[in-house]
């Protein structure tokens, strides 16, 4: 356990070593055992104060670091750009030495394409409070801790060698960001984890992350895989992790993005889809889920389904980094 987290940006999970993401972990599973018994919480982060600085709109997020926040005894003051000076056009440095001199945490919701995760860093080169990544277009460290915790929950510690599977499944709506996928192929194989990356041509994520994942397996002695066939990808799988993302890599415009994902739309997971893995494996999604397009009803309601657990563990997981870093004393 690294008790030395005090005021450690926590950007993307790659700064961070196994250890300390263990500690997370370990203090987000005690945290949720005695939320359940009703321990109080409050006088870890008592009159501390989160700024929330949202680009995009958010349910899970939001509510899940407001709440947690409230729970440790702070107070969570939600910002958005067209509110601030941000708006008018006052860089990260400035808002973020001003920031952190009144407060004590500072999290940031930027999915912005090229954009968001170097705005990130910036503030956090001048900012003295933690900076914590609420989704950027790089990472999620949040989502995939919530599912790494949940995962731990229902098979245990010892995750190593099994088969954890990342895949694009089709959606018409809107450009999802790559950083759910991105976050996932970085972090589970560090936890020993087998990964499969499944997806169409053209839905191929950031160069820099593929390599770095890569490394990551490499480095634990896993494997780390790439197809473009859905159905040899869910086969004996543990862990099936469909979603859709877009093709950023190739093109943002939003009627080449739909003609593109048009091409796709047999990568829906069915229960016949389901049944090509393991007996035991699960269905996981970070939410919203594009019902009837990404997934079957009968699939994201059925048992094997473990999403609702992973939305819970949000609220514990973001708990455990806000105390870490924000309560802590060096």
């Amino acid at each position: 356990m690294n008790t030395k987290l005090f005021q450690k940006d926590f950007i993307c999970t790659p700064d961070w070593t196994v250890e300390d993401l263990d500690t997370v972990l370990e203090l987000a599973l005690r945290l949720k055992s005695e939320f359940a018994m009703g321990v109080p919480h409050d006088h870890i982060l008592r009159a501390r104060t989160l700024y929330m600085l949202f680009f995009e709109e958010s349910t899970r997020t939001r509510n899940s670091f407001e709440t947690g926040m409230t729970q440790l005894g702070g107070h969570a003051i939600y910002l958005e750009p067209k509110a601030t000076q941000i708006g008018h056009g006052e860089n990260a440095k400035d808002t973020g030495i001003v920031l952190s001199s009144y407060g004590n945490g500072i999290s940031i919701r930027d999915c912005r394409t090229g954009i968001g995760n170097k705005y990130l860093y910036e503030m956090g080169k001048h900012a003295d409070a933690p900076i914590i990544n609420m989704q950027d277009d790089v990472d999620h460290p949040c989502q995939a801790m919530a599912d790494l915790m949940t995962l731990v929950e229902l098979f245990g510690r010892d995750l190593r060698k099994r088969k954890f599977v990342v895949s694009w499944t089709y959606a018409p709506k809107y450009v999802r960001p790559l950083s759910v996928p991105q976050s996932l192929v970085w972090l589970m194989p560090r936890f020993g984890m087998d990964v499969t990356l499944a997806y169409p041509e053209g839905y191929q994520l950031m160069p820099e992350v593929m390599e770095r994942a890569r490394s990551f397996a490499d480095e634990a002695g896993v494997e780390f895989t790439e197809t473009h066939d859905m159905d040899e990808a869910f086969t004996d799988a543990d862990f099936l992790y469909p979603k859709s993302w877009g093709p950023i890599m190739v093109t943002e415009d939003e009627e080449e993005v739909e003609a593109m994902a048009e091409e796709h739309e047999d990568w829906r997971v069915t229960e016949d889809k389901m049944g090509l893995a393991k007996d035991h494996a699960v269905y996981m999604h970070c939410m919203p889920i594009d019902r009837g397009h990404e997934a079957d009803d009968v699939v994201i309601d059925g048992p094997r389904s473990i999403i609702y657990k992973q939305a819970e563990n949000r609220l514990h997981v973001q708990k455990a980094i806000m105390a870490l870093t924000m309560g802590g004393r060096g």
